[in-house]
């Protein structure tokens, strides 16, 4: 639900209904991220967004919007290889199967960074860092990060020696390769 205190984005859909098209605005949450010609359609009542890297329409939702997002933004802006990067990869966590939202690897399969995407109106909070860094014990990313499209938080893991630390900003894909080297 979008209240009117939330700055919202106006996007044109066009449909095509037994060969006439039907042009409708939806308002989505604007967010912190840059802004990107997204294909968005409607099928049987339902909206969709296209996901580049599935390569299919999914429900729109306002995380998924979140979650496209910061995919265009890693992909565009920090030159994020959008081979390198799975949506919902299947997690199993003390017998319960779980999904991460997005996980970014090297060429050779070693993960990067988990990402967590939060619907806009979610405070990223305590409870969605405990949620990710239980994913990152068994993803063992070296970086991770949390993001209602608003707000982002990016984190290098913590690990044996160290513990978490934020960073100031989400590193550029040739920063992140090369920490692993």
């Amino acid at each position: 639900m979008i209240t009117p205190n939330v700055d919202v984005e106006k996007i044109s859909i066009i449909s095509t209904d037994r060969g006439n098209d039907i042009c409708q605005t939806i308002t989505m949450p604007r967010l912190n991220l840059p802004s990107y010609n997204v294909r968005i359609k409607k099928e049987g009542g339902r909206l969709l967004i296209l996901d580049p890297i599935r390569k299919k329409y999914v429900t729109l939702t306002p995380e998924e919007w979140v979650r496209q997002h910061i995919i265009n933004y890693l992909v565009t802006e920090k030159k994020y290889p959008a081979s390198l990067i799975s949506v919902e990869t299947k997690l199993k966590y003390a017998c319960l199967d779980k999904r991460s939202d997005l996980l970014v690897c090297n060429r050779n399969g070693q993960p990067l960074m988990l990402i967590e995407s939060k619907a806009p109106d979610v405070t990223i909070n305590e409870k969605v860092f405990d949620q990710i860094s239980i994913y990152n014990l068994i993803v063992q990313a070296p970086y991770i990060m949390a993001s209602n499209g608003v707000q982002h938080y990016c984190l290098i893991a913590a690990t044996e020696h160290f513990p978490a630390r934020f960073i100031n900003e989400i590193p550029d894909y040739g920063e992140l390769k090369n920490q692993l080297l």
